[in-house]
């Protein structure tokens, strides 16, 4: 078996394509049901900005502006 593998949640799988795909900026709310997403995204991308907005319309207007 060549090369390693770690097995992951799907909202973790989620934030890796994201950011394996080069994003710039990702946007979220408490209480949504992929909190893991924005979550992994801060944890493994330092570099990207990931912000916690008030409530939906705020995280899309915030994901629009950028």
């Amino acid at each position: 078996m060549v090369g390693s593998y770690e097995l992951l949640l799907g909202d973790e799988a989620v934030a890796c394509g994201a950011v394996d795909s080069g994003i710039a900026g990702a946007f979220s709310y408490p209480g949504t049901p992929a909190t893991e997403i924005l979550e992994t995204v801060q944890e493994i991308a330092p570099e990207v900005w990931a912000n916690w907005s008030a409530n939906e319309k705020v995280a899309y207007e915030e994901a629009l502006g950028m």
